[in-house]
């Protein structure tokens, strides 16, 4: 599309970011002669024309929302145009890189800067709260740091105007699940203090190079958000009881903004503000920490368990797979309560008002490499809900999947949100949409097309790979955005294809990887039994693959009995480690063997 006339007037340069629902290009203004940014609404092109109508609502929504902020710390819209069908959003060109790009350079940001640049995105966030605004998706690869020193705050998507008509399905999840506050978890509307909650975690990111609350999937991360207090951050110096004040669990506790000014003004002159003590939760103070309720009633989830697999909507998980993502440093079991001095988590009784929702999963067994499986032992860990909680988690689960659609959980900033200059990711990353369609080729009769097997079908992935499937039938579920975990299956999660790529790997062998899931999941897993572990070449690069067989049991999933799965795993010429999976009850082995052999065949890196 490089050098393409947009509306007669922009001509498109160079793709400088994507991520969320589009892209963003450089482009020239050829009746103003000024370079400008316009974000290119790429996801609409995946989507059903409902789904497709709802975009074009938020883009609107978007322009709308950043127009009627008049502030230096806020990108400025210049205009919302229509070509192809599309709305074109043309904005200011901030020359310069994201927070999450710096962080990602640096590994971290020194405190007093930090600070300095939690100054501006919180004037942004007062000019916008003064207009009616409230973000709802503050983050890192949303805060735009200027070749002059200047900071910005972007990417008003999802932003939530005051007097609007909402354009939000019910119980749909909103935001980069990192960053949301427990309040928004729980359900409840969010206010300029789910912000500020926002800004908290963005600060400790800064500061410390990984999130407050990442754990090993969005629904153990927004376990952790509810739950959990976030490590003490032993980099953020004068900025740790500013982070602290911001990530209280009640928003009604939480500093104002008028407050929070004040505090950041003086962590970026290197003292340590005083007024912040005050919010820092100690366990002498009973109004902060409440003792503990009873012991709930046992959990139908094995602790740090997740929605494994599609068709996991009314909280049960089709079949463990492997998640390959490791969880954020800091994420082991926590401490029992005085034996540091992190305190813990806020208890919430259930069935109370504002009772939090009970995610399964406590985001701390220890593992590194994997989610728990379905009937593993329980570790200690973090405190577990009760049974009210863990009705709620039906709805949140069911907002979130869908009976076997797509996931929509809107991706998190790790460098590669838009208006960014960082390289391209394995997979582009784009927002997944509910059941989004990707581009079909192939044949859905007897006839073989293409090279393609008889009744087989090829599909180009939004995230950029090419795969072929057994059949037409297969849907699509994002099962992780963040860590770009994609899944394919024909009967909602009982037999399913996963594919996972990591530009960052932790092994440089896909067959030491594959023996370190091997030792964790073979002590997770009830009647495991490894049917091979072996090393391969596949396509002239190493690779490695695993098959083994488990028991998955009635009370973790609606699928039942003995399940037979095979991992192949192998680094890419460019550093990338992908791996590809594939699961299905035992009894259907000898014909998903066979398939996965096709699956192999046919995928395709992303270009």
């Amino acid at each position: 599309m490089q050098g393409l006339l947009v509306a007669g007037r922009y001509r498109l340069g160079d793709a400088i970011g994507s991520g969320g629902m589009g892209r963003v290009w450089r482009a020239h203004d050829e009746v103003l002669h000024r370079t400008v940014a316009i974000k290119e609404l790429t996801a609409a092109l995946y989507v059903s024309d409902g789904d497709q109508a709802m975009m074009l609502a938020r883009t609107r929504a978007e322009a709308r929302a950043a127009a009627r902020i008049n502030h230096s710390a806020v990108v400025t819209v210049h205009d919302v145009l229509e070509h192809d069908g599309r709305p074109w959003i043309v904005m200011e060109l901030v020359e310069g890189h994201s927070l999450a790009d710096a962080v990602k350079e640096r590994e971290r940001v020194e405190p007093r800067e930090a600070a300095r640049i939690g100054l501006w995105v919180l004037r942004a966030l007062r000019a916008a709260h003064a207009a009616g605004v409230v973000h709802r998706d503050v983050k890192p690869g949303n805060v735009l740091l200027g070749g002059d020193g200047r900071v910005l705050l972007t990417d008003f998507g999802i932003a939530q105007i005051e007097g609007d008509t909402g354009i939000t399905r019910t119980g749909e999840v909103v935001g980069s699940v990192d960053y949301l506050a427990p309040e928004r978890i729980r359900g409840l509307d969010p206010g300029p203090a789910s912000d500020l909650w926002a800004l908290g975690a963005t600060l400790y990111t800064a500061v410390e190079g990984r999130s407050p609350f990442r754990r090993t999937s969005p629904l153990t991360t927004m376990q952790a958000v509810v739950e959990e207090e976030a490590d003490e951050p032993p980099y953020a110096g004068p900025l740790a009881p500013v982070i602290s004040a911001l990530l209280r669990k009640d928003p009604a506790t939480r500093p104002d903004a008028e407050a929070v000014e004040q505090m950041l003004a003086e962590a970026a002159e290197g003292r340590r503000p005083a007024s912040a003590q005050r919010y820092v939760m100690t366990q002498a103070d009973g109004t902060r920490m409440p003792s503990a309720p009873p012991p709930p009633s046992p959990s139908p989830w094995p602790s740090g368990s997740t929605a494994y697999g599609p068709g996991a909507g009314a909280g049960t998980g089709a079949v463990p797979p492997p998640s390959y993502f490791p969880p954020a440093a800091g994420t082991e079991a926590e401490p029992e309560p005085g034996a540091s001095g992190a305190p813990p988590g806020n208890p919430v009784t259930p069935g109370a008002p504002g009772a939090t929702s009970g995610l399964p999963g406590g985001g701390g067994s220890g593992l590194t490499a994997v989610q728990s499986p379905s009937g593993g032992v329980t570790p200690a860990g973090p405190r577990r809900l009760g049974r009210v909680g863990l009705i709620a988690l039906v709805v949140v689960l069911a907002a979130l999947v869908g009976g076997g659609t797509a996931m929509l959980l809107i991706p998190r900033g790790d460098g590669r949100t838009q208006d960014s200059s960082s390289s391209a990711s394995p997979f582009d990353k784009p927002k997944p949409t509910p059941t989004p369609t990707p581009e079909k080729t192939g044949a859905d009769d007897s006839t073989q097309t293409g090279g393609l097997p008889a009744g087989w079908v090829r599909r180009d992935d939004p995230f950029g790979f090419s795969i072929v499937l057994p059949g037409d039938d297969w849907e699509r579920v994002v099962f992780d955005e963040e860590t770009r975990q994609v899944d394919y299956t024909p009967d909602g999660g009982r037999s399913f294809i996963r594919i996972a790529a990591d530009d960052s790997p932790d092994f440089d062998d896909p067959y030491e990887h594959l023996s370190d899931l091997d030792q964790q999941i073979g002590q997770r897993l009830v009647d495991y039994r490894q049917m091979g572990l072996e090393r391969r070449v596949y396509r002239d690069r190493e690779s490695a693959r695993l098959e083994y067989t488990w028991t998955a049991l009635a009370k973790d999933t609606e699928f039942p009995g003995p399940y037979q799965a095979v991992d192949q795993m192998y680094l890419s010429r460019d550093g990338v480690e992908y791996a590809i999976y594939m699961a299905s009850p035992a009894e259907d082995w000898a014909t998903t063997s066979k398939q996965f052999e096709t699956v192999l065949q046919g995928w395709r890196e992303p270009r």
